[in-house]
């Protein structure tokens, strides 16, 4: 997505994430008067991914709140543009801020301990406080089960995968991916090819046509646009989804990887509304189970027998599965996850290898 991070700054919350998500709570805090949220959105609302999500999102949440939920669009990830969207929303009576962007961290702390009796919220974000919290997705949840879909619908076992950076976050949706397939076709490898950018259709659409090429017959993505799914069902091959339901764009698309923040947000909001809202001094990390990701699935090409398997998985992720349980060792054969254990959160966030079967880079 676009609102991520460059690399440096992804490790420091890396180091930060390694005890973040099960730390205490800090103090219950209250907005003042009744919730009145607002959005700040880094993109355009109609983006087709990370952005739309968001605004979907919201209009969901003005339908389930009963209440109209004002956004201001295209806010750059500058304190210069963040910061005048957000006081004039607080002006106007706002008192629960909703951001959308890596980028808004910093500005989002400042304004937060600037303006003490406003809650600041923001996906992607780095950044807490008594007042502000960010949040973000266990995508590899999510990712795994479509890999799932991915290995049932090849013969051959040959899939790509189109990423932004290998970063933590991009690389355990790869491995993840991997692992899914290979729950239904034990030789499955995942070619990967990174385009250096969240968003740019031009590198997408190479990408996708270089991995066509080379004969995968699925392809997944986790980057912005909906071109990687475009390219796949010009190919005549399947595809997989990131952000949002893709196969609004493309027959191809069989499963996809769906943000529903509203599923967080709305509990979030009552919370703020009733004075039981709790700080989370590292942030948030999301499951299936918790809300904010889920999976749209399945399209047309899937079994019965295939898309029942996958929603046996998702079962039983919500009841506890963790996707990287050990044994599990690298494509260099370095054990990463012992027998009996899995991958803790630090490690997750710092993944910086490939399992066994995934090619490239």
């Amino acid at each position: 997505m676009t609102s991520m991070p460059s690399p440096t700054r992804l490790l420091t919350a890396a180091a930060l994430a390694a005890a973040a998500l099960t730390a205490p709570a800090q103090a219950e805090f209250a907005a003042i008067g009744d919730p009145k949220p607002a959005v700040i959105l880094f993109g355009p609302s109609n983006d087709g991914g990370w952005s739309q999500a968001i605004d979907e999102a919201r209009t969901r949440l003005e339908g389930t709140l009963d209440m109209r939920i004002p956004q201001a669009e295209e806010i750059p990830e500058s304190a210069t543009a963040i910061r005048p969207a957000a006081e004039l929303f607080i002006e106007r009576g706002a008192n629960i801020i909703l951001g959308s962007a890596f980028g808004y961290s910093d500005t989002f702390k400042a304004l937060s301990e600037e303006y003490p009796e406003v809650v600041f919220l923001n996906p992607a974000g780095t950044t807490n406080g008594d007042n502000l919290k960010s949040f973000y997705g266990r995508t590899y949840e999510t990712h795994y089960l479509c890999g799932m879909v991915a290995g049932g619908l090849s013969e051959s076992g040959k899939l790509g995968f189109v990423a932004a950076n290998p970063f933590g976050l991009v690389n355990w949706t790869v491995n993840a991916y991997l692992l899914g397939a290979r729950q239904v076709n034990p030789e499955a490898t995942v070619t990967v090819v990174f385009t250096g950018a969240w968003a740019d259709p031009v590198k997408e659409r190479a990408a996708a046509q270089a991995l066509v090429e080379q004969g995968v017959e699925v392809i997944g993505q986790h980057v912005d646009t909906p071109t990687v799914q475009v390219v796949a069902a010009e190919a005549g091959i399947y595809g997989t989804g990131h952000h949002r339901d893709l196969s609004e764009f493309s027959s191809a698309t069989q499963c996809s990887s769906v943000w529903t923040w509203d599923r967080f947000l709305e509990p979030e909001i009552q919370k703020i509304a009733s004075g039981t809202f709790e700080p989370a001094p590292y942030g948030a990390f999301l499951s299936i189970a918790a809300g904010a990701i889920d999976i749209a699935c399945c399209g047309d090409a899937v079994s019965d027998e295939l898309e029942a398997l996958v929603m046996a998985e998702r079962d039983a992720i919500v009841a506890g599965k963790h996707v990287f349980a050990g044994p599990l060792s690298d494509r260099d054969g370095t054990e990463r996850v012992a027998a009996g254990a899995v991958l803790d959160d630090g490690a997750l966030w710092g993944m910086d290898w490939f399992v066994d079967g995934v090619i490239g880079q």
